[in-house]
């Protein structure tokens, strides 16, 4: 079976582009943190998040790992933060069961129940039918629900990122010396996550500059991804 067809198990087997409607509204979610509580442990923080999630809370990356919010885990043999599961649901819950970071929550969040399906150099969105509890959706606007502020330069950025994990993913499936996948989980996270960002300064023109250091340093340290 082809991806695709993988996907199309998943979802409506449409694919959606930013000015496309999808029915993917859940009328605010009124009376329901289901995705809050049982799925934040697979939500994974790419580099984006972390820098939204500094910028909202006034929380620096270390203070949000060593508090009760997020942890490192491993997605696609990569170690990444995602959110922590305090056993009853996402740290970022308030006790009424609402998102405290909604305005600034990660791409995952702003996404389900979307997901997104690469192929190519490109990616469309796809509607998935799977998880949500919504009993009748709203259409809306693929770029409306995202609400993500310049959401052509983020996907351009999601592209590059993608890029990144598919390519470190490859190397973490290979055998390696001792030491060596540990190094490289180490670098990567140095780079794009420990190391803060500068919130004054645009993000896109810090990851892609991050992105070209990293290559740097795993090729001087013979780690060739």
């Amino acid at each position: 079976m082809d991806h695709f067809n993988m996907i199309k198990e998943i979802s409506d087997g449409k694919l959606y582009r930013a000015e496309d409607m999808v029915n993917a509204g859940a009328g605010g979610c009124k009376n329901c943190s289901w995705c809050c509580e049982d799925m934040c442990d697979s939500i994974f923080l790419d580099p984006y998040d972390i820098y939204s999630l500094c910028q909202g809370t006034g929380k620096e990356y270390t203070e949000l790992i060593d508090g009760d919010y997020l942890e490192i885990g491993l997605h696609k043999l990569i170690s990444m933060p995602h959110i922590k599961d305090r056993g009853n649901g996402c740290g970022f819950l308030t006790e009424h069961k609402r998102c405290s970071i909604h305005d600034f929550r990660p791409g995952i969040c702003r996404l389900f129940p979307l997901g997104r399906y690469y192929h190519d150099d490109t990616f469309s969105y796809i509607l998935q039918t799977r998880g949500c509890k919504a009993e009748v959706r709203d259409e809306v606007k693929v770029r409306d629900w995202l609400e993500i502020k310049d959401l052509e330069r983020y996907e351009e950025y999601m592209l590059k990122w993608h890029a990144v994990v598919k390519k470190l993913s490859g190397f973490m499936m290979k055998p390696a010396e001792p030491g060596v996948k540990k190094r490289t989980h180490e670098l990567f996270l140095k780079h794009f996550y420990e190391i803060p960002y500068d919130l004054s300064k645009d993000f896109f023109l810090q990851i892609y500059e991050r992105i070209e250091a990293w290559k740097r340093d795993c090729n001087s340290q013979m780690l060739c991804l």
